[in-house]
């Protein structure tokens, strides 16, 4: 710490220790840094040659990207090459992580050193085995606040945003997937992490289906590459959200949550679908498990939250069929894929939901190819701009 200010995330102090030595808080997470410690730096990782052999073969999937997942790819290839930013902005389902792969192996066949981060740890959870199996003789590091240990030295790291405050000019080429996620999203420190995390003359892609407008700024006077695809790996078209108004509150003083709540939520357990409904506040989910256990005690209804200590396992019980319905926060708004899901947004009005993440909610239904549409539902009180703005851009892609 040099005049107050956290060398490892550039965050000035206000906070002492009872010998008077100031200390960081903001990544305390990681490990106390304080007046008079040391931080080592690996001078090895910062050079510009390589300090890893080059892998031969490292890529073992063999699937097929579409025309125009393969023009991207391509793309991405070409600015690693040129140690150029790039902006990918898909749509949801697009296929992202799939056009990643070509980029990835390039980097390690010349030996660079590559990062995949991501704001939520259940992003990291789901990317995680995905690049297992598409390289599958590659040592993959896996770094998130769950699953804590020191920084290894693997040659390619799947991690959360958090995790970069780790590492010191170490990457060639770093990738940050959902870059306008919370807690990412216009949090200095994690910028810091990502910006100090890459080498002089690495590069950073910029993965998301909402990109904020600074983003697209640079991409229009062409400081960063950019690349458009509007159309998801299926060739499907997203599904455009069912709008529902409520006049009356959706729980009632007597505890009874509305009728046409509880039809729309048997219609689709009638399906055997999976449901996802998401609830605006932590507080709020107990509430709504417990009427809708009151309601559908034939099913398994369960809740999960950041903070939720089994939110690992909740979500992967949901996945594999396990759970029927998941309440939960805009923790799985993005990122996140479940076959057959279908989603309701109680209380889309909230501020807490605002244009990218409604979209992104919206995107976590008809992914597969074989369900490529499904119910997205938004029940409000007030039309407010976020919403209109969300049914606006959501048209807009599909055309």
């Amino acid at each position: 710490m040099i005049n107050g200010v956290c060398q490892r995330c550039n965050t000035e102090s206000s906070f002492s220790l009872p010998d008077g030595r100031k200390y960081c808080r903001e990544c305390i997470g990681l490990g106390r840094i304080s007046e008079g410690d040391e931080l080592e730096r690996s001078l090895e990782s910062s050079l510009e040659s390589s300090s890893y052999s080059p892998l031969l073969n490292p890529l073992s999937w063999n699937g097929k990207l579409t025309e125009q997942q393969d023009v991207i790819s391509k793309g991405l290839v070409q600015s690693f090459k040129e140690k150029r930013d790039h902006l990918i902005h898909a749509v949801t389902g697009a296929g992202k992580t799939e056009m990643l792969f070509k980029v990835v192996e390039t980097a390690l066949k010349n030996g660079a050193r590559v990062a995949i981060a991501t704001p939520r740890i259940d992003v990291v959870d789901e990317l995680f085995p995905r690049f297992q199996i598409a390289f599958k003789a590659v040592k993959i590091g896996k770094y998130h606040g769950r699953e804590y240990h020191e920084a290894e030295d693997e040659q390619f790291i799947i991690c959360t945003t958090h995790q970069l405050l780790k590492f010191y000019q170490a990457f060639d080429l770093i990738v940050i997937d959902e870059v306008d996620s919370f807690p990412f999203y216009e949090n200095k420190m994690l910028h810091f992490a990502a910006e100090k995390a890459i080498k002089e003359t690495g590069c950073t892609f910029f993965l998301t289906a909402t990109p904020d407008e600074e983003l697209l700024k640079k991409a229009k006077r062409k400081a960063i590459n950019y690349s458009l695809l509007k159309r998801r790996f299926h060739q499907g078209l997203l599904p455009v959200p069912k709008e529902k108004y409520f006049l009356k509150s959706f729980i009632s003083k007597k505890g009874k949550i509305h009728p046409a709540l509880i039809s729309q939520i048997k219609k689709i357990l009638t399906m055997k679908k999976p449901l996802l409904i998401f609830v605006p506040r932590i507080k709020e989910l107990p509430i709504y498990q417990q009427h809708l256990r009151t309601s559908f005690n034939k099913n398994k209804i369960v809740s999960v939250y950041a903070g939720d200590k089994e939110r690992q396992e909740k979500v992967a019980k949901f996945r594999t069929g396990e759970i029927d319905i998941l309440l939960t926060t805009t923790i799985l708004e993005r990122g996140v894929t479940f076959k057959h899901v279908q989603v309701i947004v109680i209380a889309a009005d909230d501020p807490i939901y605002n244009t990218p993440s409604l979209v992104q909610i919206a995107g976590r239904v008809g992914r597969s190819a074989d369900d490529r549409n499904g119910l997205v539902m938004f029940c409000y009180h007030k039309y407010t701009k976020s919403l209109r703005a969300a049914m606006k851009q959501i048209r807009m892609m599909n055309k």
